[in-house]
């Protein structure tokens, strides 16, 4: 790939939306491309008293009907997608050196206490190990209910 590159990870939240705003300002500015990125996490399926990893076809075809649908507003950017099925921050850490991203703009969704231990951190993880620079982005706030 030639020029610039921001990695956009998505799990299709408010924050995500917030992240991807804030890569079209940066792509904008450096004549950049936004490679969107959602990784998908296998969940363990059981059966015959054997364990499988893997998700059925047709979720795997929602999850990609939504990445299709997650664009930038400025339809004018060059940017492409991928779907990757594996470990989120290993997937986007990976993506992240293989393009030679100038940044990650990942969304945060601020957990605490004992949800961020049970949950745990996509952006915290990827902050802890990616070797490239990284915006995280809170979701925006909902202004809708003061109008």
């Amino acid at each position: 790939m030639t020029g610039r590159i921001i990695l956009v990870p998505t799990d299709f939240s408010a924050a995500s939306r917030a992240a991807l705003r804030y890569a079209e300002s940066l792509a904008r500015d450096w004549q950049a491309r936004l490679v969107i990125l959602h990784v998908h996490l296998p969940e363990p399926l059981y059966g015959a008293a054997e364990m499988y990893t893997g998700i059925y076809p047709t979720e795997e075809s929602v999850f990609r009907e939504m990445l299709d649908r997650f664009v930038p507003q400025d339809q004018s950017l060059p940017y492409e997608h991928r779907y990757v099925i594996g470990d989120p921050v290993q997937e986007i850490v990976d993506l992240a050196e293989e393009t030679q991203a100038a940044v990650i703009v990942i969304g945060t969704h601020g957990r605490r206490g004992l949800t961020r231990l049970l949950v745990g951190s996509v952006a915290e993880g990827v902050v802890r190990r990616a070797s490239r620079p990284v915006l995280t982005v809170k979701p925006l706030p909902d202004t809708s209910a003061n109008d």
